[in-house]
This record gives structure tokens, sequence and C-alpha cells, in this order.
């Protein structure tokens, strides 16, 4: 019997991978889930697992090549001499009629969740048990700390059973769902919801050897730590890469000390206590009260204040923004002006832009703009990479579309990693002046606000101006006073000459 190995879902909006690496060649025995090949996209690399015993037949998809979902990479063969001994003719005879008749068991799994992202809660189900799906149907929605991931059916057929109902914490590579898949397999649903559990596997497959990703092999090497070392999530305890870098955390870790205890709830009456509603925090939410708080518990943090007249920015906009927008397919706002302000002032004052790393300074010689967004289930930051070489039409591009994904809820890990620098918009809100909250390991946070006509002083006469007030929130442990107030005027300066900009003054 010849079975075909495809490609896996590889996660949302990624379409194609790149074959980097074959562990097998024609002909080589290879065990159940034994890793045959990594495949590379643009944001993670995909390992291809057996998806049975047997025998490696053709590669079709040779390293270096690309190929989409679901392409054949190769062809297995099943049985290698190594089986059980083969059964009666009689039973040799039957089997592919009763193969035509029940549909073949398929694990749904927990699939890559990010860079270091090893769990998720599991929020929502699209399907009951006995549902018939499609395949790469959406079977069900995870949640982790920092984006919602869908998971598609892996193939067409029925779900015969969940094993992790909504609320429950998975770890990646566990096991979510059931299915039973082939001809048979609606038929076969229904009774496998009312047949008893199945027996425990036999011992002996219980004590085969497991061979650890790949990966997490050259990950362990690498860091010097063995296997033993190292709880495996994967099936029948498998090493993955996830595996290898929670133990590294973990052991490099200073003990954490003792939470202090939280503040108790005031008394509350019967008759309140009646008329409130009480709502599990997300995993969203949990994170980014837990990172504020580390935030203010590790950094000196202070903030310094400006104003800025938006006045010639303004008119700037309002001469080209229709011009603008013919030429480029994007409305001109204010937040590609911001950036590229900030983007200038960065060069001249680059603590701002740099993080500490134990007792080193690093400095960077690039800027990833961190854009803060709220979105319905809270505050994300996707980032705008080398945003210091981008024109204005492609930052407001990229601001546009990562915005709108945001909301979506469609955001990649990648995309919101790597920042160096952050703009936080509270005037869209209405926000008068705040103090913003850094987010590490990055040293300054620019909280922009509302714009308000206010009475200025200008040339010894009363007259009106926009204006808003600026925020730097600076980490004070590598910015000093001077750094800090320099950065502020020369965005100042920027915006109320936009000219600057231009000629890089």
């Amino acid at each position: 019997m010849t079975t075909e190995v495809r490609v896996p879902t590889l996660g949302e909006s990624v379409t194609e991978a790149t074959v980097a690496t074959w562990f097998k060649k024609p002909g080589e025995a290879v065990a159940v889930d034994e890793m045959l090949c990594e495949l590379e996209t643009d944001k993670v690399t995909v390992e291809v697992p057996s998806p049975m015993a047997g025998t490696l037949g053709e590669i079709i998809a040779a390293e270096g090549d690309t190929v989409g979902v679901d392409a054949l990479l190769a062809t297995l063969i099943e049985g290698d001499g190594a089986a059980a001994p083969a059964a009666p003719a009689k039973a040799e005879a039957a089997a592919p009629a009763a193969a035509e008749s029940s549909g073949a068991s398929v694990d749904v799994m927990v699939p890559t969740l990010g860079e270091s992202v090893t769990e998720a809660t599991v929020s929502t189900w699209f399907k009951a048990v006995g549902d018939t799906v499609a395949q790469d149907e959406m079977l069900c929605e995870l949640e982790t700390d920092k984006v919602s991931v869908e998971v598609p059916a892996p193939a067409a057929g029925v779900l015969s059973e969940i094993l992790a109902p909504e609320g429950e914490t998975v770890a990646a590579g566990g096991k979510l769902a059931v299915m039973s898949s082939g001809a048979g397999a609606a038929a076969a649903a229904p009774a496998a919801q009312d047949a008893p559990a199945p027996a425990a596997a036999p011992a002996a497959a219980a004590g085969k050897d497991v061979e650890d990703a790949p990966s997490a092999k050259k990950a362990m090497a690498e860091a010097g730590i063995s296997a033993d070392q190292v709880t495996g999530t994967g099936r029948d305890g498998r090493i993955m890469k996830e595996d290898v870098a929670s133990a590294i955390a973990a052991a490099s870790a200073a003990p954490a000390p003792a939470a202090a205890p939280a503040a108790p709830r005031a008394p509350v009456s019967a008759d309140d206590a009646s008329r409130e509603e009480r709502v599990k925090m997300t995993r969203l939410r949990q994170t980014i009260a837990k990172r504020l708080k580390d935030s203010q518990n590790t950094a000196a943090m202070l903030t310094t204040y400006n104003e800025v007249d938006m006045t010639e920015v303004m008119a700037l906009r309002n001469e080209y923004k229709d011009l603008f927008f013919k030429k480029h397919g994007v409305k001109l706002g204010f937040m590609s002006f911001f950036t590229k302000a900030c983007c200038h002032a960065l060069k001249e004052v680059p603590e701002v832009n740099a993080e500490i790393d134990g007792t080193d300074i690093v400095y960077k010689n690039f800027v990833h703009m961190g854009i803060a967004a709220g979105t319905p289930t809270g505050l994300v930051v996707p980032v705008i990479r080398d945003a210091d070489s981008m024109s204005f039409h492609a930052i407001e591009q990229a601001i546009a579309e990562k915005g709108a994904r945001a909301r979506d809820g469609k955001l990649s890990m990648a995309e919101m990693q790597g920042g160096t620098f952050t703009i936080s918009n509270g005037g869209v809100y209405g926000s008068l002046m705040s103090s913003p909250i850094l987010n590490p390991p990055q040293s300054g946070i620019l909280g922009m606000h509302k714009i308000q006509d206010r009475p200025m002083a200008i040339n010894g006469q009363v007259v009106i101006r926009p204006m808003m007030y600026l925020a730097l929130s600076y980490d004070h442990r590598i910015v000093d006073g001077k750094g800090a107030v320099t950065f502020l005027v020369r965005v100042k300066e920027a915006l109320e000459d936009p000219r600057r900009l231009l000629m890089d003054l």
C-alpha cells in the first residue's frame, strides 16, 4: 500500500514553503512520526513527520523546491520487513473491505504557535462531535497570550472526539481532537461516540524508542544539554524545539521573588453580588497586565513632556492629501509624519533606540517602529521593520495593513516582535495628556495626544493654534534627562517645520 506525504497547513496567510532538508532517502525504513523532511517558510520552520511506518518510496519535491500547501512531497510504502508477521491470507483479503467500511483515525494537533509560545487556550469549537467537516475547514480557535490561532481540519471526515474542550490549556504539539476520515466516516462517527474508551496501547509500544525532532537535537547540542534535562511535549514524549527553549529558559531564570498577595476585595453585599458579572481574563489581557507591571518593576521609568504646534503638518497634509491618495492609493495621515520625525530624532539620540542586555548596552543601527493599536481583545503592537528607510507612503501602507489585521486578530507572532521604539496614539480616543508605559526591552515610547485649539503667544500676539501634548517615557538607566529632552525637542522641531525632514536637519 502506498501513502502520499503532503505539505501540512503552514499557518495563517502562509501559502508556500521551501524544502530545506530531507532526513531520509528513498528505500530507507521509517517509523511512524519519524521526521522525513523540514520545510522553511518566511516565518517558521515546519517539520514533516511520517504518517506511518514503512519505506520511503519516491521523493517528489527535492531540497530547494518551493511547494504549496497540500502539495505532494513524497510517497511511502507500507511495511519495511520489520513489521509484525503477516496475517493469514483470509485476513489480508478482508482488510481492504474493512478500510473502506470505516474511516481511518486522524489526530487533530495543536499547530506551531510561534517563537517562544508553548501553550494556548481553546477559546471556541466551531464543530461538535458527529459533525461532518471538509478538509481545511475551521475546527476550533486557540488563544495564546499574543494572537488567536485557527485550527483547520487536516482531512475531510467526521469529528469523532473532542479531547480539549473550550477553556482548557493545551501545549504546543498536544492533541485537540480525533477525526474519522474516509468513505465510512459518517457512519462510523455515531458509533464512536457511544463506544467505550479504547484499550491502552500495548506496553511494547509505550517502550519503543522515540525519535526527537531534528531541530530539537540541534538546539540541545548548541545549548550543551542532554535529552534527560528536557520534558518532551510531542507525540509519545518526543522532544520538540519549543521544549528545548523552555528548558533553557527555566534553567537560566533566577528564582522569582514571592508574589505579593493580591489585595482583598472590599466586602460585597448579597444584593450587589447578584448584580455583578465575573468574566475570566483572556490570555492576551493577562499578558498585557503582566508585561506592563514587569515594565514598571524592571525599568527606571521616567516621562518628559513637550507640546507641538501642528499648524504646518496639518497645512501640508491638507495640501497634498488628495494627490497623495491618487498616486499611492492610501490616505496621508499624521502617523507617517510622527514616524519620520522619531526616526530622525533617534539618529541623534541613539540611546533611546537601544536596550540593556545584562551589563551591556545594545545600540540598534536600524529602527523597527512599533505602532500600538487598540483591538477588541486588547492592546497589540505590530512592528514596522526598517521604518527609517521607508517613504511616507510605504509607512502609511504598512500602518493601514497591519492595523486592519490587528483588529481582525490576524497578526502573526513575528509581526509583533523585534521592535526598537514604540509610538502610542491615545489622541484617537480623546486623551489630552498621559504617561505611556515602556514596552520592554525597549528604552523609549512616544505618546501622542489629542489635537486641541489653544491660545498661544506668537511674536507678541495671542493666536489660536492646533496644539498637541507629547510625552516620552524612557528608561532612566540608559537614557539621561538631557538625551530624553533632546529627542523630544527634535521631534517637535521636525513636526513644526516638516521641511527639516526632507533636508535631514
